[in-house]
Formats: C-alpha cells, structure tokens, sequence
C-alpha cells in the first residue's frame, strides 16, 4: 500500500510539473514573430491570451519605443475593434536616412472588442525602418479585463536570464542578411512610401499559436503517460508472484 501512495505522489508531481510548464508558455503576451532585421520594415503580430476564466479583455494598450522611434506605423483593421493611433514628439530629434524624425507613434490602442475565456486575439502592426543600433525593442503593454482589472506587461528581462513576472513584449533584431549595404538601403528606400501609407498587412494564421499550444501541451501529455507507464509497470513487477 506504501508503494502505491508514493507512486499516486510521483504521477501528481508530474502532473503539476507539467501543467506548470505548459500554462505559462501560453500565458503571456507576446509578439509574433518574435526577430525581425535591423534597418528594415516588418509586419508583427501583438498576441494576447485571456488568462481569467471569469472576465474578457476589452483593452489593449501597447506603448512603443521613444528611444529608438518607428517612422512608419500602420495597423491593420480588426473587426469589432476600434483602434487609436496616438503620435507624441520625441524628446529629441533622431536622424534617420528620410531626414530628422521630431514625431512618432507612441501608443496604439485597441478597445471596443472582446477577448473571451480560454481564447486568444492577435493584434497586427506593420511598421519601420527598424533601428540598426540596437539588438532589441520593447512594447510595454497593458491588458485590460471586463471587471476592471489592468495587467501591465511591462517587466524588464531578468539579468539571470530567469523569466520576468509579467514580461514586456519584445522584438529582437538581427543583422539583415540582404545582399549589402547598398542592397539594404535601395530595399529600405522603396518600401518607406509603401509604409507610409498603410501597406497591406497579410493575415497572421491563428493556426500558429493552436499548434504551439497544442504541441506543449501533447508534450505535457505524453510525460504524464509516460510515468503513468512506469508505475503500471513497478506495480507489476512487485505483484508478480516467485518463480
């Protein structure tokens, strides 16, 4: 009977183990994809999960970067949503290929629409010349649920490379991998008026983020069957009788 308890105390451990691990890789709002190349224009995805099973988001608020500012913003349109641009001037003027940038897009907000329990809403954004002077940008993001509750994804990552409590959206840049600097630029230069006038934004495939999560989570599975099968298996070999 002893070996029994301990067996029911391994499977419910990794069964937690698992859950613990598969929830919060789906939790968190993220950007999609998560690299994009420095010195070029790009189309992300801000995905945001519901994480009450009690309330809906009604509200999303992603604040963009002042330090390293995008000259061309658009957003593509969502249905039942409502969505404000907000430019603000920058605190100094930062030079780009087009001139000096004075003013730029500081917050985008979504409102008016619904993010259910158990589902998840991608909000889509083109927007460029990305910076070549940095590695990273963060969009700190704020979720706000139906009863009033304002989750502020804003945390900064860990220097012990740990995950943060509620991390900032963020968007790694990599070096473009074009045909050169002559190249880059002559890309750059014909996709800016595409840019600033609201390029057309394909659709990002929800079928994305239901194979993510449904990958972890047959994973997550698949190691509960698995100790499922060593216990049965233990069992067995302790209830066999002597030869």
């Amino acid at each position: 009977m002893s070996f029994a308890r301990r067996a029911a105390t391994v499977l419910a451990a990794a069964t937690a183990l698992t859950v613990g691990l598969a929830i919060p890789a789906l939790a968190h709002v993220t950007i999609q994809p998560g690299t994009a190349e420095q010195g070029g224009f790009t189309k992300v995805a801000f995905r945001v999960p519901n994480e009450r099973d009690d309330a809906s988001t009604v509200k999303v608020e992603v604040a963009f970067p002042t330090d390293h500012p995008l000259a061309f913003v658009s957003v593509k349109p969502l249905p039942g949503w409502e969505v404000k641009v907000t430019q603000g001037k920058l605190p100094k003027p930062v030079k780009t290929e087009y001139g000096d940038l004075e003013e730029a897009v500081t917050k985008v907000v979504w409102s008016g629409g619904k993010i259910n329990p158990g589902e998840f809403q991608e909000f889509e954004v083109s927007m460029g010349q990305l910076p070549k002077d940095t590695d990273s940008l963060v969009f700190p993001t704020k979720q706000t649920y139906s009863k009033g509750e304002v989750v502020d994804w804003s945390d900064a990552p860990k220097t012990d490379g740990t995950e943060a409590e509620h991390p900032a959206p963020t968007l790694k840049l990599v070096p473009a991998s074009g045909a050169g600097e002559h190249g880059m630029a002559s890309a750059s230069a014909s996709a800016a008026p595409a840019a600033a006038t609201a390029p057309s934004v394909a659709p990002v495939a929800a079928a994305t983020s239901a194979s993510d999560g449904t990958a972890r989570l047959l994973g997550g599975a698949g190691l509960v069957v698995g100790v499922i099968g060593l216990v049965i298996g233990a069992l067995g070999l302790r209830r066999r009788p002597a030869a």
